[in-house]
């Protein structure tokens, strides 16, 4: 069953205050606009994911060491991307694409996209991010499940993305009972495909589900053959005002 929209979207009785979470545009030298926009002062935003190519890249990059650059100057988290390949990836080479990305970009953490989401999976994810908070103390740890994985996932990262799909299955989504034993600042939904009409009922879904941080656009995946976050919504300014006030306009 659909999850209940009738209250407004920052409703109080959710309380939940949401930020966005931007899983990392188009490289900087293709989409450097959007990457300043990212900096602009009071961007309501919790992080913003650097992908430079699959990774942090073989070499340091300018362009997105000056996106990074800027971005921290601004206060903002920047996030390494890491690929786990669903516990596939060979632990050697995730542990050096993040001393790269430390090396060369400071990120202030890391997103481990495509996360194992079974229980079997736990030991290799635990593994990883011990020595990812070994070699970062402060690191943030955001795991880019795109779905509930097994609660034992949470004991271990600061946030679990659990959802990433489109507006079509998010508006029917429901929440696992067992996130309720964890605050709203514990999750992420990233949500494509998303019509301007539609925002503020996918802001309720987002609260009413305990999700405090999202990323809504309008960009789709045209079936699969696109990468729908990797440029801003033609919402953008609509979308930063919801997010930034906390109420519906």
């Amino acid at each position: 069953m659909p999850h209940l929209t009738g209250t407004t979207a920052g409703a109080t009785g959710t309380g939940v205050r949401t930020a966005l979470g931007v899983p990392g545009f188009a490289h900087p030298l293709v989409a450097p606009a959007q990457w300043a926009e990212l900096a602009r002062p009071g961007t309501p935003l919790d992080w913003v994911v650097l992908d430079v190519a699959a990774g942090p890249g073989s070499r340091p990059d300018p362009h997105c060491l000056e996106a990074a650059g800027r971005l921290r100057a601004a206060g903002v988290r920047v996030l390494g991307h890491l690929d786990l390949t669903y516990g596939a990836r060979v632990f050697g080479d995730l542990l050096s694409d993040a001393h790269r990305h430390l090396d060369w970009y400071r990120v202030d953490g890391f997103l481990l996209d495509r996360c194992p989401t079974e229980r079997t999976g736990l030991p290799e994810v635990r593994r990883a991010i011990t020595t990812l908070r070994a070699i970062s103390d402060t690191a943030h740890i955001v795991l880019g499940h795109g779905r509930h994985p097994h609660p034992g996932y949470a004991e271990n990262a600061d946030q679990l993305v659990t959802f990433a799909g489109s507006w079509s299955d998010y508006r029917w989504s429901q929440v696992a009972e067992w996130t309720a034993d964890y605050p709203p600042d514990r999750f992420c939904h990233f949500v494509h495909s998303v019509p301007r009409g539609h925002l503020d009922e996918a802001l309720r879904i987002a609260r009413w589900q305990g999700a405090a941080t999202v990323y809504f656009t309008d960009r789709t995946d045209r079936g699969g053959r696109a990468d729908p976050w990797e440029g801003m919504p033609g919402y953008w300014d609509e979308i930063v005002s919801r997010v930034g006030t906390g109420v519906s306009e």
